[in-house]
């Protein structure tokens, strides 16, 4: 090819350029020479683009670009190979809709099986590889759209539009399948590129937000729960802001997936649903999906004012919703805009600042209960996820990023986790496994800063272990991963307990479901030149930690395998 006349992996490559893409996460498959053609283009030429990725799993390439967009705010490329690959992914990709995670996906497929005499694809595409449907048929039931491009013409559109929608309200990932004949045929691109904009902000209208302003000054006992105001540090900001200017107390949900607001301030209430929830009179939801369970347990004597980008997502069977107002919008602008209205309504600062007394008082005597029970946990003789915790708080350095892939210990988590300013603590969501990718995906975007994986052992169980730490050596993505070791599937025994409370497992002690292949997590950092160790006593926590921190500063993934009475 000669001129101005590339291939169709140009126009793919092109395509990520204007989307803005900072990586194209990758577990590819064979059909992906043309990219990789023009990858090597822009390395020789010294173009600017998109770094190259390569990891080992699939679920891998999606779960680091779920936890470096969860970072930066900024969508990346996710490169798989065809049907095989994208149900390998499936996981992460489920995860990303669930989380509302701008994403750009892409795998390929073959058209002619080679019966073009002008083009092999490949022996493994008739017999092996093939998608009745094509590969968009696996994709679509994960995704927010998926579509073929059906020409090296309309590719560079079809994949920046692709963009551009995975990015607009409600954002999550989108997946375009791209034949290697497509990729194959010539593309001659225009004279100029249009590189595609930031998605807008949307914000409530003007007349909502003044009703609602006027419902909280007229409150007497307003509250706020919220489970994702934290996804942006501006949410995060906004939600301190309109909580201080009418002081208002704050209560993370049940489902919190990020850090909403300082677990050190006085109006920070804790979690789930304290007693104060029920006695308000005004309860803002603030991003939250599920806020009371069962779904109709909502307060008996509150109004309720939802504030999210999407209050109903397609991708939820059940969800009820007892609000009787609306703010529809981002997050951080109307919070923002209630904040300005409420002052504009006239705040009674007497009545507020006696507020504030009742519940300062109230906070620093849970706080002066938690440390305690912190206390009583590090004398004892065996390590309690609070004696872990205590410990793991105490030792982390300022700006440590926490990725929590715990279960039956996230109550726990939630409580004695002193995880500290927005972007501190993050959750995965959906199904197990994916917690390593994601702080893995995190480190990629904060390289300065300490990242911290608490997972269960279960939960460890389910992630790609070998592929992670691979990445980690070979990418300089060093983490620590704190395994909270219990033995065996907690949840299942205590489902199976709850719902057969006097069956034959509960009178003979037998609950199969708990069983796990365990071992000593710690050693399997060896081989990359990681730090390993397993605690077993609670005298150890402190230097053990201390020592996987080190390690860490020093560019080693660790791994501590602390083994847990509960």
């Amino acid at each position: 090819m000669t001129g101005n006349l590339t291939d169709g992996g140009e126009a793919v490559l092109q395509a990520f350029r204007n989307l803005g893409c900072d990586y194209i996460m990758a577990s590819p498959g064979s059909e992906w020479g043309a990219l990789w053609e023009a990858l090597t283009r822009q390395k020789v030429g010294n173009v600017p683009g998109p770094e190259y990725l390569s990891c080992a799993h699939e679920t891998l390439a999606v779960n680091l670009a779920i936890g470096y967009t969860a970072i930066t705010g900024r969508m990346q490329a996710v490169m798989l190979h065809t049907g095989v690959g994208l149900l390998q992914g499936a996981m992460g990709i489920e995860a990303a809709l669930r989380q509302d995670m701008p994403m750009l996906i892409v795998s390929g497929e073959a058209l002619s099986f080679g019966d073009d005499p002008a083009f092999d694809p490949g022996p493994q595409w008739q017999s092996l590889l093939s998608t009745v449907g094509g590969p968009q048929r696996l994709a679509e039931p994960i995704c927010k759209w998926a579509t073929q491009a059906g020409s090296a013409a309309t590719l560079l559109q079809q994949l920046v539009s692709a963009g551009e929608l995975a990015q607009r309200t409600p954002s999550g990932p989108v997946y375009v399948n791209i034949p290697i004949e497509v990729m194959a045929q010539p593309w001659s691109p225009p004279d100029d590129f249009r590189r595609a904009p930031p998605a807008p902000k949307t914000a409530a209208a003007a007349a909502d937000i003044e009703a609602v302003a006027e419902m909280l000054v007229a409150a007497e006992c307003p509250a706020i729960v919220t489970e994702e105001a934290g996804r942006d540090p501006a949410g995060y900001a906004a939600l301190v802001e309109l909580a201080e200017t009418l002081v208002i107390p704050v209560v993370e949900g049940r489902w919190a997936l990020y850090a909403n607001f300082p677990k050190d301030h006085p109006l920070h209430q804790g979690f789930h649903r304290p007693p104060m929830i029920d006695e308000a009179d005004l309860v803002l939801t603030v991003g939250c999906r599920a806020p009371w369970y069962p779904p109709s347990n909502t307060p008996a004597r509150a109004r309720i004012v939802s504030i999210d980008e999407t209050p109903f997502r397609t991708h939820m069977v059940y969800q009820p919703n007892a609000a009787e107002r609306f703010l529809e919008g981002n997050v951080a602008t109307t919070l923002t805009l209630l904040t300005e209205a409420v002052r504009d309504a006239g705040v009674d600062k007497e009545s507020v600042e006696a507020r504030h007394a009742r519940l300062a008082a109230a906070h620093d005597a849970r706080i002066a209960e938690e440390r305690a029970a912190e206390d009583k946990a590090l004398a004892g003789d065996t390590v309690s996820p609070v004696a872990l915790l205590a410990a793991l708080s105490r030792a982390a350095p300022e700006g440590t990023v926490f990725v929590d892939e715990t279960l039956t210990h996230r109550p726990h988590v939630l409580r004695h986790l002193r995880n500290r300013g927005p972007q501190s603590y993050f959750r995965t969501h959906g199904g197990l496994g994916q917690g390593l990718g994601t702080a893995l995906g995190a480190k990629l975007a904060a390289p300065d800063r300490p990242v911290v994986a608490t997972i269960g052992d279960g939960s460890f169980l389910y992630n790609p272990v070998v592929q992670a730490l691979a990445l980690s050596s070979h990418a300089n993505l060093p983490i620590l991963i704190v395994v909270f070791d219990n033995g065996g599937y907690q949840a299942m025994r205590m489902d199976h307990a709850g719902y057969y409370p006097d069956g034959v497992a509960a009178a003979n002690d037998i609950w199969l479901g708990r069983a796990i292949t365990g071992f000593d997590y710690s050693g399997l950092v060896a081989p990359f030149g990681g730090f390993g160790k397993r605690i077993e006593r609670p005298g150890q926590l402190a230097g053990a930690i201390e020592e996987a921190f080190a390690a860490v500063a020093g560019g080693r993934t660790a791994i501590l395998d602390v083994v847990l009475d509960a």
